[in-house]
């Protein structure tokens, strides 16, 4: 299945039915009264939730949703029917901005959430409606009021409790194969892994979380280069990042500027993002000389001055890995347990996600406007907005 976290959908909910003008006939009954029912409302458009799905591509080659109208009222004061509902599933993470202000409309967070996005029209009133003393027989009614139109965008983020980040063939995708059952392309050159992948590390009954590992970074990555901002959109719901960094490199490159490259990239991207927990990770221990090992990471750790944990691993022989994972599970349940007691933590801590998801979408709307703005007509080609994601798949896999 092809991986598509973008869409752009047009929703319309249904008008309202007319208002009904009819008197009440019968026999021996020669000028009965107004008996015009009113018109039914129109129905709405509602996004739900689904855990199921992990893409909107049903969205791109299915752009356009109406609800149904409401049906006219009737004589004998029937009110019309109303005009059935649209409930469109989309994935757990989706974030519902109107395009046309660039305001965010909501965000489905959990199974089975529920978002009305387009409300129907209300149905129009019967000539019953304006009898009276002085008006004995009305002939009057009022149409049914148009449904909400809109041109909303939907983004989708991966939702999960760790993100790996790094360059390059810094490891990421070897060490999520490691400590998880998720099984990424693995292979000795850049950007081998194309797409967002997911994993569930389970270290007991109970106690398990996800990590995401994304496609690696490079330099320009806050400014589209590599899709990078399509990429660092994903880590914005994410409660700490793993920064995997190759303490060995086969080229010229040093470590430590591999470090400093990322955390500018995440700074121009999104503030709130590069104020996130984030634990560095030095891997590929084992191509070091076992002689200095320790002393080139005790070299590299003090160099780096990290404020946060930091690990020696390596993704291959799978040496430093049950620690990092117990570490992280340890982290991620105190911060849950924190959330749970203090009131005060889980309302900023949801201000927090929310500023990471706002400064994220306003950085991807910065450069979709640039780029529109340099390049004219028919020779558009904005990948940001565009399907060029043939052929990509994501990949969720729980043990």
């Amino acid at each position: 299945m092809k991986f598509v976290d973008e869409a752009l959908v047009t929703v319309e909910a249904g008008d309202g039915g007319r208002g009904c003008l009819s008197f009440r006939r019968e026999k021996f009954i020669a000028k009965g009264g107004p008996d015009g029912g009113d018109g039914g409302h129109g129905g709405s458009i509602l996004l739900i939730g689904d855990d199921s799905l992990n893409t909107l591509i049903d969205y791109r080659y299915q752009p356009r949703y109406r609800a149904d109208n409401g049906r006219p009222g009737g004589g004998r004061n029937k009110t019309g029917a109303q005009g059935a509902d649209t409930v469109l599933k989309v994935p757990v993470g989706t974030a519902i901005y109107d395009d046309e202000t660039n305001t965010l409309v909501g965000e489905i967070l959990s199974n089975g959430d529920v978002m009305l996005v387009a409300q129907g029209g209300r149905g129009g009133l019967g000539n019953t409606r304006f009898k009276s003393s002085t008006n004995r027989s009305p002939r009057r009614t009022t149409p049914g009021t148009p449904g909400d139109v809109y041109r909303l965008r939907l983004e989708l983020r991966l939702m999960a409790d760790v993100g790996v980040v790094g360059l390059p063939n810094a490891g990421k995708s070897t060490l999520i194969s490691q400590v998880s059952a998720a099984k990424p392309k693995i292979a000795d050159y850049p950007f081998t892994t194309l797409v967002p992948q997911l994993g569930v590390v389970s270290l007991a009954p109970h106690r398990s979380f996800v990590i995401a590992d994304i496609p690696g970074l490079i330099e320009g990555a806050a400014e589209g280069a590599g899709l990078g901002t399509r990429f660092l959109k994903h880590l914005t719901r994410t409660r700490l990042l793993l920064h995997v960094v190759d303490v060995a490199p086969l080229t010229e490159e040093d470590p430590i500027e591999a470090v400093s490259v990322i955390a500018d990239e995440l700074e121009q991207f999104s503030p709130s993002l590069a104020a996130r927990e984030r634990w560095l990770v030095l891997n590929k221990i084992d191509v070091l000389d076992p002689e200095t090992r320790e002393e080139v990471l005790a070299q590299l750790e003090e160099a780096f001055n990290w404020p946060h944990p930091v690990f020696a691993i390596s993704g291959v022989t799978g040496d430093g890995m049950p620690a990092l994972a117990q570490a992280l599970m340890n982290r991620i349940e105190t911060l849950a347990l924190e959330r749970r007691e203090n009131p005060e933590i889980d309302v900023a801590e949801n201000a927090w996600l929310s500023a990471m998801a706002q400064e994220a979408h306003d950085r991807i709307a910065e450069l979709r406007a640039r780029r529109r703005a340099t390049v004219q007509g028919d020779e558009l080609d904005d990948e940001l907005d565009e399907d060029s994601d043939d052929g990509m798949e994501v990949i969720v896999v729980r043990e």
